[in-house]
């Protein structure tokens, strides 16, 4: 299995080439959980406290045998008003890093 990471400003994208298994089965034995299925895109989230924020919120999608993760850390549940705030880290440092070993581990 082939790893590729790519990183921007404002997200972080692992790639997972050659995939044998169903990525639902991959991404429970990771510890998350399936969210919902919005077109080809699959939502996961990994709650880190029993309120369910911070969370670890991944977007996954197959393309051929690839597994494409999207993969960001909701510090809390987005605000509303005026404007719609989201409160998720993407950078590629401290807990994001971290969890990113993880999978890896887990999944590579």
């Amino acid at each position: 299995m082939i790893i590729a990471f790519l990183y921007s400003h404002k997200y972080m994208i692992i790639e997972i080439k050659g995939i044998k298994e169903n990525p639902i089965n991959l991404l429970r034995r990771a510890g998350y959980a399936f969210q919902r299925k919005e077109g080809n895109e699959m939502s996961f989230i990994r709650p880190l406290a029993q309120a369910g924020y911070p969370r670890f919120h991944m977007y996954a999608m197959v393309e051929i045998v690839n597994l494409i993760i999207n993969i960001h850390l909701d510090q809390k549940k987005e605000t509303y008003g005026d404007s719609t705030r989201h409160h998720g880290e993407y950078e590629n440092e401290g807990p994001l890093k971290i969890e990113v070993g993880r999978i890896m581990k887990i999944i590579g």
